[in-house]
């Protein structure tokens, strides 16, 4: 039997999505399953979507150019200006969602055995696409305990190798939640800096923020024009993740000059979603205003819930629709298991991402899950309560 790629067998599975055939075994025998392991949105996609695919006017679904129509990077880099962020069409290559930009961008900015800096808990696919690209996470951990803030610039310092070509962090956090202040994102401009790095920020959440703060963008770091790369995508802000349109978002012009190269290997990006997502943009202030009031409302809930569970410990996110939350448990991925095959609570159970996928020291997330509040406060009301209930009763086994 031909054997499976070396790489193939280092590719790790998501903890997102592995437990998925214990949820589908759970809903065939009639069971209800909360989905907190996802970060699927439940907001209507906006109607101005839909409204755009019915009276288009197309007699072939053809190819568009590798690096997107110019009239979608219009709209997107008309959205930038309008928040603050000094760009034009020239700066934007789109892509296959935000993962494909990702994966692109590793691909054309680190060679086999480089080395990106990411803080941990962190998006598992960072994760998966530094291992099919034969790069190196260096993981720099963050601590529940200060609600996963940035380490300091000696942190950094002591992980930086002659290997060592980026920075990589989403902001807001997926996993955790936190909002990287100015301040902070200042701190890795004088690393970036002084070490001659790639910047690379993922930006997705950009506008679910909470409390009143304010979002400030990598790309308005002074300087650091040819270091920043911005990861984007439609998928969160506007509730379209099957549309699967992303962007890298760069000033450096060699950066999207390779990332194009890859581009056009993969001939381009979804039509359809491109088309119907140009008037999304057009979408004012209401819109932002109320999905930000939405998400704030589960937020609160969600951790109010959480933290009056005994055991249970969970900072507050100041952004994106994640947190991250520890557990009175000793393995997150035998629980978060058990609680789909063996546990129901009023003919109910629910799902969540164990958090050992998330970390490259894989120990740290052992008792720790990863919760999307996707869901409306009645079902995440009740989702918490039948994970309290499940923390009882798998605690009682032992």
């Amino acid at each position: 039997m031909p054997k499976i790629s070396t790489k193939g067998e280092a590719m790790p599975s998501s903890p997102i999505r592995k437990l998925v055939p214990y949820a589908e075994a759970a809903k065939k025998t009639g069971a209800k399953v909360y989905h907190l392991n996802i970060g699927q949105p439940d907001l209507e996609t906006p109607p101005q979507f839909w409204e755009k695919l019915r009276t288009m006017d197309m007699k072939v679904l053809a190819y568009c150019p590798s690096d997107g129509f110019e009239s979608y990077k219009a709209q997107f880099a008309k959205y930038y200006n309008n928040i603050g962020i000094a760009v034009d069409t020239s700066n934007f290559l789109i892509t296959n969602g935000g993962s494909e930009a990702l994966s692109f961008v590793m691909l054309s900015c680190m060679n086999d055995g480089d080395e990106v800096i990411i803080p941990e808990p962190m998006y598992a696919n960072y994760i998966g696409f530094a291992t099919a690209g034969n790069i190196n996470v260096k993981p720099i951990s963050c601590s529940i305990d200060n609600g996963f803030a940035l380490p300091s610039i000696a942190d950094f310092e002591k992980s930086i190798t002659d290997k060592t070509k980026a920075i990589l962090i989403c902001n807001p956090n997926n996993p955790t939640g936190y909002l990287y202040s100015k301040e902070e994102l200042e701190t890795l401009r004088t690393i970036a800096l002084k070490y001659d790095l790639y910047l690379i920020v993922d930006e997705v959440y950009r506008e679910f923020l909470y409390g009143g703060t304010t979002f400030f963008s990598a790309l308005n770091l002074e300087g650091l024009n040819e270091h920043v790369i911005v990861i984007d995508s439609i998928s969160k802000r506007f509730s379209a993740c099957g549309a699967r349109i992303g962007a890298v978002v760069t000033r450096n012009k060699a950066v999207l000059q390779t990332v194009m190269k890859f581009a056009q290997a993969r001939l381009s990006p979804p039509s359809l979603g491109q088309i119907a997502g140009e008037a999304l943009f057009d979408l004012g202030a209401d819109y932002y205003a109320g999905i930000v009031k939405e998400y704030q409302l589960r937020r609160d809930t969600l951790v109010t819930l959480l933290n009056a569970i005994p055991g249970v410990k969970c900072p507050t996110p100041g952004g994106a629709f994640y947190a991250v939350a520890e557990l009175p448990i000793d393995d997150a991925d035998v629980f978060c298991q058990w609680m789909l095959e063996h546990f129901r609570h009023n003919n109910a159970t629910v799902m969540m991402a164990p958090a050992t996928g998330f970390y490259k020291h894989t120990e740290l997330g052992k008792k720790q899950v990863r919760i999307a509040y996707v869901l409306n406060t009645d079902d995440l009301t009740a989702a918490v309560e039948c994970l309290k209930f499940g923390l009882e009763e798998y605690n009682k086994q032992k």
